[in-house]
């Protein structure tokens, strides 16, 4: 596949669409099975007579695997390629998706609620950074309203899938996961026009979150607001 233009700033000149589709396309499907699967675990675990503090303990779990997840991200993507690690990724989270239909004691489902939140986590973010790279400085701003509506349309779709398969048997387990391993098709259409990490960050990690307070107060606040509401309401 020819790789994207760049001007003599060495940005893209233009949008480069199979990049895109490939990453706002893992982005949606995750987006669909978490808008599954969250309401449907919790549901679950009412079901089996788990108290509502350790249900809010167990999706907790998701807040501490995306703060695991994200220093390492980068890691992978600069040891093992953007893509690889996006289909990594997307492996991870199907098979930790169908998993909790096999997991009959409860603390099994922490170390799940780990693995598939970091997973996703790390489809979130290297998403994120392919779509910067494949849209041309003066067309970012529409890319990412494309990525952001696209996201928000994963979101809704989960949810009414809920509605649709019920929380009985491995069906909606088996669909949330199946969802999560049609995203690898595109990454891996176009695994060759991935951007590659050449140099490692400079700064640590952790030095980021602390450089704008409010943008990563900001950050927190969505996070618990849509993790939270998406796990109450199904």
């Amino acid at each position: 596949m020819p790789q994207p233009t760049t001007d003599e700033n060495g940005h893209v000149a233009e949008i480069h669409w199979p990049s895109l589709i490939a990453a706002t396309a893992a982005v949606s499907a995750v987006g669909i099975a978490m808008g599954l699967g969250l309401p449907l675990l919790s549901i679950i675990l009412e079901k089996r007579g788990i108290s509502s503090t350790l249900i809010g303990l167990n999706a907790a779990m998701a807040g501490v695997a995306a703060m695991v997840a994200a220093p390492i991200t980068t890691k992978c993507a600069h040891d093992f390629g953007v893509a690889r690690s996006m289909m990594i990724a997307v492996v991870i989270a199907a098979f930790s998706a169908i998993c909790f239909y096999y997991a009959d004691q409860f603390w099994m489902w922490f170390p799940l609620r780990f693995t598939f939140h970091g997973a996703t986590t790390a489809l979130f973010i290297l998403s994120e950074f392919w779509i910067n790279e494949a849209a041309p400085p003066r067309r970012r701003g529409l890319v990412l309203g494309i990525y952001a509506t696209v996201l928000a349309v994963g979101f809704a779709i989960g949810p009414m899938l809920f509605s649709l398969l019920g929380s009985d048997g491995v069906l909606p387990f088996i669909v949330g996961a199946l969802i999560i391993m049609t995203a690898i098709i595109p990454i891996f259409l176009a695994r060759h026009e991935s951007p590659k990490l050449d140099s490692k960050p400079e700064r640590h990690f952790f030095h980021y979150i602390f450089l704008v307070p409010s943008a990563t107060a900001a950050v927190f606040a969505f996070g618990a607001v849509s993790v939270g509401g998406l796990s109450l309401f199904p």
